[in-house]
């Protein structure tokens, strides 16, 4: 099983390019579940027809109960990828990080992973403050390999370089390793040496290059991913790239 949690500085592009991945994956045949852990709850809705999903904390909250299974809890989207929000507390109570503990201790009391068998798990993960919630992903053992995804603006540098701290601190513990940095382009001037010269100085190779696309905006105001849209755009092509280098490195 191949787990990979994509983290980013929020509305950076992660859940764009976990979307693309997950679809990308699933057009190769791979059994795929995406697993949303962002308190927005939108990471998913591109493989659902722009159809949102309630998040488990919200079930949990209007249900006052546990699921007693995973359908009350998830949806199928496009090519059979199985989509899950695990959402956050009520606006202004709570924390968002634990709503992700209580969502992945009730994913294994429902035990997930044996019941639906995949053979890719990806997380979305927000990444501008990687504390233990937000941390779960690579501390607890769920994901194997972590995607950075970054722009050349500096706040999502900054954020990408505390995303590989956090990981840092956890590699001697057998968890989740960096695989690699996602350039998801936002056309800042020198973004790509930007990018090259973070990826560099912090060690690590850029697996991926998202080109600004308006292929893929005007997709996703159709509830699609550019993958579904139309798998044979320049632009899809990276997105099939990259799932396919990750799926050959699945044992690195």
């Amino acid at each position: 099983m191949l787990k990979i949690a994509v983290y980013g500085k929020g509305g950076i592009g992660k859940s764009t390019v976990t979307s693309n991945l997950a679809a990308a994956f699933a057009s190769l045949g791979k059994r795929v579940i995406q697993i949303g852990c962002d308190p927005k709850a939108d990471s998913t809705i591109n493989l659902l027809g722009g159809e949102p999903l309630k998040p488990v904390m919200n079930y949990l909250r209007e249900q006052d109960a546990d699921p007693e299974s995973i359908e009350e809890i998830s949806r199928v989207g496009f090519g059979g990828v199985l989509c899950i929000e695990t959402g956050g507390p009520t606006p202004g109570l709570g924390c968002a990080g634990r709503g992700i503990i209580a969502t992945f201790n009730l994913l294994e009391d429902l035990r997930l992973f044996e019941t639906w068998n995949p053979d890719v798990v990806l997380f979305d993960v927000l990444g501008d403050v990687v504390c233990g919630g937000f941390a779960a992903p690579i501390r607890e053992g769920y994901a194997e390999k972590v995607l950075i995804v970054t722009s050349g603006e500096k706040m999502a540098l900054y954020a990408a370089n505390n995303i590989n701290s956090a990981v840092k601190n956890f590699e001697e513990r057998s968890y989740a390793k960096v695989f690699g940095v996602v350039l998801n382009h936002r056309n800042v001037e020198h973004e790509t040496e930007k990018v090259q010269a973070f990826a560099d100085k912090a060690g690590l190779p850029i697996v991926g290059e998202i080109p600004r696309s308006d292929e893929i905006i005007r997709f996703e105001e159709q509830g699609k991913t550019v993958i579904e849209g139309d798998p044979t755009l320049p632009v899809s092509k990276r997105f099939l790239d990259l799932a396919q280098l990750l799926l050959e490195k699945e044992t690195v």
